[in-house]
């Protein structure tokens, strides 16, 4: 069953030219279609399904610069004030809120981690509250137990996965972008080595500039170019439970289980981390690239099945321009959730806060998650095409810092001084032997 998403109206009818397109309609996507309307683009954003039905709208929703990666941590602080800027300019509720975000652990090690990175932050204007043992209890009441310390990040905060990607892809409609779902597009016309246009389903788009932000589907998009970007997805599982619950956390994050209340008043629930491993073509093209991160992660990631070789997103197989192609036949990304790990996350939940013992179940679904071998995403012109543009493989993160890499992709084919340096988000780093460290949070 799919996670809770508002539907919006798409744009009639195609332009017959753009100044950029964008494949893809997730939050980064929408995000950077917004701003380039906002800078006077001419702007037009496809998308295979609907607007925000893959992993955008089904993430926790949280939107915090805590236990960043040094390399994204200005995305993310740039991204707070861009949730707040453009629910002004808006004037639609996004759900999002600087509710602060709570983590509690009785672990040692684990809480030395956030001191650490407490302490990077402080140098990065980042405020983080670290909690002795009576603290954390006090914030964490709810829980009925001792803890023996945790972080609080009060700047931090939630929007509401459900909404945000629709309405900012309003937002592009109201600044003179458009909007067209349900319209794959298969390939890009090149000329001289130059993007001219974007094939679609439903006609050709002429236009100099393409952002590829196409999430889970990104890499095999790339593929059909010539283009080596290394990435794998891990389908992820949560939950969601009825509005009822009283005195707890708008955002908790423990070993056992995280948890976020939704604009109605329920709470999504997940196990941080945890996923299923679904064997695809892609996955075995880059498994020596992954083998770190899965070498670092292998307690909390479990054997998948062949839901992901089936619906075609990591395929190796190039496709024709004049028929229809993966996307067409997968339009929505709607993997089953591991029926053990709900059973497991409810069982833990309702273990940890009593409040939630008799709140039923109100929805539970499975998404794909696309990373890369170092946990940080790619931002970054295509070497071998010019006016080409890659914005993918966001490693779970994107939600929370997709107004900032909107911003900064704006900003990029605008050809305007960028607000943040984005040389660490680039191509080149994943396509070398030593490609760097595994980020940490």
């Amino acid at each position: 069953m799919p996670a809770p998403l508002l539907c919006i109206s798409s744009t009639p009818e195609l332009p017959e030219s753009a100044d950029a397109v964008v494949i893809g309609g997730g939050i980064v996507g929408v995000c950077a279609a917004y701003f380039m309307a906002r800078q006077g683009m001419k702007v037009a954003l496809i998308e295979k399904g609907r607007v925000g039905a893959e992993q955008s709208s089904r993430n926790w929703g949280w939107c915090r610069q805590q236990n960043r990666d040094a390399r994204e941590l200005p995305l993310a602080t740039k991204s707070l004030d861009l949730w707040e800027e453009i629910t002004e300019d808006l004037g639609e509720d996004l759900g999002f809120r600087r509710c602060g975000l709570l983590y509690l652990s009785d672990n040692q090690a684990e809480i030395d981690t956030w001191a650490k990175w407490r302490d990077f932050a402080k140098g990065e204007g980042v405020t983080t509250h670290m909690l002795s043992a009576s603290e954390a209890a006090e914030r964490g009441i709810s829980t009925n137990k001792p803890w023996l310390g945790g972080v609080f990040s009060p700047s931090d905060g939630i929007a509401d996965p459900s909404r945000a990607a629709p309405l900012i892809a309003k937002g592009v409609i109201k600044h003179g972008g458009s909007i067209h779902q349900f319209c794959a597009a298969r390939g890009i016309e090149t000329e001289a080595g130059k993007v001219c246009g974007v094939i679609t389903e439903k006609g050709v788009i002429k236009t100099s500039q393409v952002v590829m932000a196409g999430g889970a589907w990104a890499s095999s998009f790339c593929n059909q170019l010539g283009i080596r970007f290394p990435q794998s997805a891990v389908r992820s599982s949560a939950l969601s439970l009825m509005p009822g619950a009283k005195g707890i956390p708008s955002a908790l994050h423990t070993s056992e289980v995280s948890i976020t209340q939704r604009s109605n008043g329920g709470y999504t629930l997940a196990i941080s981390g945890t996923a299923n491993v679904d064997i695809t073509p892609q996955q075995l093209r880059f498994a020596t690239d992954f083998l770190p991160m899965f070498a670092k992660r292998w307690k909390i990631l479990s054997p998948g099945d062949l839901q992901a070789w089936l619906a075609g997103h990591e395929t190796r197989k190039k496709w024709a321009l004049d028929k229809p192609t993966p996307m067409e036949k997968t339009r929505i990304l709607d993997p089953r959730p591991s029926t053990k790990l709900i059973e497991e996350t409810l069982r833990r939940a309702r273990m940890l806060l009593p409040e939630f013992a008799n709140i039923p179940v109100q929805n539970a679904w499975g998404g794909y998650i696309d990373s890369t071998p170092d946990g940080v995403p790619v931002i970054d012109h295509a070497e071998n095409i010019s006016g080409f543009l890659i914005a993918a493989g966001f490693s779970g993160h994107g939600f929370g810092i997709g107004p900032g890499a909107g911003k900064l992709i704006a900003e990029m084919l605008a050809g305007k001084e960028t607000f943040v340096e984005h040389k660490q988000y680039q191509l080149a780093r994943l396509n070398k032997k030593a490609w760097g460290k595994v980020s940490d949070f």
